[in-house]
C-alpha cells in the first residue's frame, strides 16, 4: 500500500525552491530540455530565467519571437552568448542590460551600427565584448560616431573583439576616437584593418594645431593581447606596434594580400628585428594567407629569423606562414634559442626540411602543440625525431605528401593526442591500425581527409575491439575508395561522433545515412543522437530516400547538413521548413570552421541525449504537417539545376 502510494506521487508535491535550485545548475540549452518534460520543470525553467547569471546559446539562431520568452527581465544577468543571425536592430532593447559584464554576439549581419552605440549606453559595465559580422548586410552601416560611442560609454571593458571591417571608417578621426578606449583594456582583436590605420593609430605623431615638442600621449598603452587580420604586414607596422605597446605578450597578425606587396608595404629581415622590443612578448603568429594569391614574405630570409630570435629566447608559441625564403637554419634556430616553446606552428615552409628535428631529443623543449602544414619536403624520418616530445597534443601534418606508414608508427606513442590532421599524406589502411594500440582512445579529432590509399578497411582498423573512445570528430572526405560498407562498421562501432565529414566520397549513398540514422551510441540514446553536424556534399549515390532518414526524429541534434546541389530543390526547402533551426548547405561550403587556435577547449561540450530545446522552442508544431509536405515534396519536386 505504501509502495503504491509513493509511486503515485508527482514531481508537483517537490518544493518548488529545491527543483529550482538543482536546475540553475544547468546551462541554457539544458534548462530548456529539462522544461519540455513535464509542467512543473516547465514552470521552474520560467522562473529560472528571471535570475540566470549567465544566457549562453551560440549554436541555433533564433528568431526575435522566439528568443524574447527566453530573455525575460533579469537584474542577475551578468554574460551574454547569442547567435543573431535570425535577429537585427529590433532586438537591441531586448538583449541589451546594464548588468551585462560580457556579450557576445555573432552574426550580426542585420544591425547597423546602432548596435554599437546603444552598447556603450546601456552597458556601462562591460567587461568583455565580442561583436561578429556587424552591418555586413547591404543596406546596413556603421558611422564612426556608433564606434565613438561604443568606447566612450564603456570605461571598464578588459576585452574587446571586431570580428568585422573596421578599415571604412574616416581614417582622420579614427586615432582620436580610439584615444577615448578604457584604460583598462588589455585585449583587442578586429576582423579586418588596413595597416596604415594600424600605424597611424599607434604612432606618437604631433597632433594638430599642437608644437611640436607637444607629442600625443600613447593610445591603447594596456594591451596585452592584440590579433589583426591586415591587407599587408609591414615593416612599418610592426616597429610602431612593438614599439608603441610596451605591454604586449601576445601579438598575432595575419595578412591576405590581393596583389603582389611592394617593398615599402612587406615584411623583411628590418621588420623581424624590431619584434619584441620590450622583452615581454610570449606569443607570436606572423602568418601570410594565400587565400586571394600565391605569396610569400620573400623579403624575410634566415638572417632575419637569427636578428628575431635574439630577442625571443622567452617566447612560449610561435607561429610562421609563408616564410618561402627561410631554410633549416632558421628554423633550427627558433628551437634551439626558445627553451619555453610549446606551440610551433609553420605553414608554407617550403624550404623545411627532416634536419630541422633531427636533434630535437637533445633539446629541453616540451612540445605540446605543433602544425607543420603543407611542408611537402617532410618525410616519415622527420615524424620519428618529432614523436620524442611524447607530450604533444595537437598534431597537424596536413598536406605533408610524403608521410606514409612509418610517420603513423612514430605517431602512435603520444599517449596524450587529442587532435590529429593527416590531409593528403600517404598513408594505407596498414598504417591507420597503428593508431588503433594507443592513440585512439585519446584522439578527439581525427582528419584523414584526401588519403586516397585509404579503404573502407581502414574504419576497421581504427575501431574494432576500441571501448571508451572520445572522439568527436571525423573527417573522412575525398576518399574514393570509402564505400557505404565503411561506414556501417563505423555505425556498427557505435563511435560517439558529433561531426562526420564524407564529403566528395562517390561510393556513398543512401545506406550511409540510414545507417547513421539508425545507429545507438548508448543504449539509452535517441537514434543517430550524437551526430551533429554531417556533411555529404558531392557523394555520388545519395538520392531522395535519403531524405527520408534526415527527417525527424532522426538525427534529433543535427544542425549542420552539407549536400549537393543535384538533389532537388523542393525536398531541401521542405527539409528547413519542418527542421527550422537546421543548415542546409548546398553549393559546396565548407561546414565548421578550422580549430587550431581553440583546440585545448573544444572536447570539453557535453551534449544531452536528446534535442528537447528545439522541442521546447517550437512546441504547438504539427510534425504531421511536415511530413505530409515532405512527402509531397519527394513526390512533386524536380531536379535543381
Amino acid at each position: 500500500m505504501a509502495a503504491a502510494e509513493t509511486s503515485g506521487k508527482s514531481l508537483d508535491q517537490l518544493p518548488a525552491a529545491l527543483l529550482c535550485t538543482i536546475i540553475t545548475k544547468l546551462d541554457v540549452a539544458s534548462i530548456s530540455s529539462v522544461a519540455a518534460t513535464c509542467s512543473t520543470f516547465r514552470a521552474c525553467a520560467a522562473q529560472i530565467l528571471s535570475f540566470l547569471t549567465s544566457f549562453h546559446l551560440l549554436d541555433i539562431a533564433l528568431s526575435t519571437e522566439i528568443i524574447r520568452p527566453l530573455l525575460p527581465p533579469n537584474p542577475y544577468l551578468r554574460s551574454l552568448k547569442v547567435d543573431c543571425g535570425k535577429l537585427d536592430d529590433s532586438a537591441i532593447e531586448l538583449m541589451l542590460r546594464p548588468t551585462l559584464h560580457e556579450l557576445c554576439l555573432h552574426n550580426c549581419a542585420d544591425f547597423s551600427g546602432k548596435l554599437l552605440s546603444e552598447i556603450g549606453g546601456k552597458c556601462k559595465d562591460l567587461r568583455s565584448l565580442y561583436l561578429g559580422s556587424v552591418a555586413e548586410k547591404r543596406g546596413r552601416s556603421i558611422h564612426i560616431s556608433d564606434l565613438e560611442e561604443l568606447l566612450n560609454g564603456c570605461p571598464q571593458l578588459e576585452a574587446l573583439i571586431l570580428m568585422f571591417d573596421i578599415s571604412l571608417f574616416l581614417r582622420h578621426n579614427f586615432a582620436r576616437v580610439w584615444a577615448l578606449a578604457s584604460e583598462k583594456l588589455t585585449s583587442l582583436e578586429i576582423g579586418y584593418i588596413s595597416s596604415v590605420m594600424v600605424t597611424e593609430l599607434l604612432s606618437p605623431n604631433v597632433e594638430p594645431h599642437q608644437s611640436p615638442n607637444q607629442i600625443r600621449p600613447s593610445i591603447l598603452p594596456g594591451i596585452q593581447k592584440l590579433c589583426l587580420s591586415v591587407d599587408y604586414i609591414t615593416d612599418a607596422m610592426v616597429g610602431t606596434i612593438s614599439q608603441g605597446l610596451v605591454s604586449l605578450t601576445h601579438l598575432d597578425l595575419r595578412d591576405a594580400p590581393l596583389i603582389e606587396p611592394r617593398i615599402t608595404f612587406d615584411l623583411t629581415n628590418s621588420g623581424l628585428q624590431q619584434i619584441n622590443q620590450h622583452g615581454k612578448l610570449k606569443h607570436l603568429s606572423l602568418i601570410r594567407s594565400q587565400e586571394f594569391l600565391i605569396t610569400y614574405f620573400r623579403r624575410v630570409n634566415d638572417l632575419g629569423i637569427l636578428l628575431m630570435a635574439d630577442k625571443c629566447a622567452s617566447m612560449e608559441s610561435i607561429c610562421l606562414g609563408g616564410f618561402c625564403r627561410v631554410t633549416d637554419t632558421g628554423f633550427k634556430t627558433i628551437l634551439h634559442s626558445c627553451s619555453n616553446l610549446y606551440k610551433l606552428r609553420v605553414s608554407h615552409g617550403t624550404q623545411l626540411t627532416d634536419l630541422v628535428f633531427h636533434d630535437i631529443s637533445a633539446t629541453s623543449l616540451s612540445l605540446t602543440h605543433v602544425c607543420l602544414r603543407w611542408c611537402n619536403l617532410l618525410t616519415n624520418h622527420a615524424i620519428k625525431s618529432l614523436a620524442s616530445n611524447t607530450g604533444i597534443k595537437v598534431l597537424d601534418l596536413r598536406d605533408c605528401k610524403n608521410l606514409g606508414d612509418e610517420a603513423l608508427r612514430a605517431i602512435s606513442s603520444l599517449p596524450q593526442l587529442k587532435i590529429l590532421l593527416l590531409d593528403g599524406s600517404d598513408i594505407s589502411d596498414v598504417g591507420v591500425s597503428y593508431l588503433r594500440l594507443t592513440v585512439i582512445t585519446s584522439l578527439v579529432k581525427l582528419s584523414l581527409r584526401g588519403c586516397k590509399r585509404l579503404t573502407d578497411k581502414c574504419i576497421s582498423a581504427l575501431f574494432d575491439g576500441t571501448s571508451k573512445l572520445q572522439l568527436q570528430e571525423l573527417d573522412l572526405s575525398n576518399l574514393p575508395h570509402l564505400s557505404d560498407n565503411g561506414i556501417l562498421t563505423l555505425a556498427t562501432c557505435r563511435v560517439p561522433i558529433s561531426e562526420l565529414r564524407v564529403r566528395q566520397c562517390p561510393l556513398i549513398g543512401d545506406t550511409s545515412v540510414i545507417a547513421l540514422a539508425s545507429m545507438l551510441v548508448d543504449d539509452d540514446r535517441w537514434y543517430g543522437s550524437s551526430i551533429r553536424l554531417l556533411d555529404l556534399y558531392n557523394c555520388g549515390g545519395i538520392t531522395q530516400l535519403a531524405f527520408r532518414w534526415l527527417k525527424k526524429p532522426y538525427f534529433p541534434r543535427l544542425r549542420w547538413l552539407g549536400v549537393t546541389g543535384s538533389v532537388n530543390r523542393d525536398i531541401l526547402d521542405a527539409l528547413a521548413r519542418s527542421r527550422p533551426f537546421l543548415n542546409v548547405a548546398c553549393r559546396g561550403e565548407e561546414l565548421g570552421v578550422d580549430q587550431w587556435d581553440n583546440s585545448d577547449g573544444m572536447y570539453m561540450h557535453d551534449y544531452d541525449e536528446v534535442d528537447e530545446l528545439e522541442q521546447w522552442l517550437m512546441e504547438g508544431e504539427d510534425e504531421s504537417d511536415n511530413d505530409e509536405e515532405m512527402a509531397n515534396a519527394e513526390i512533386n519536386a524536380e531536379p535543381m539545376e
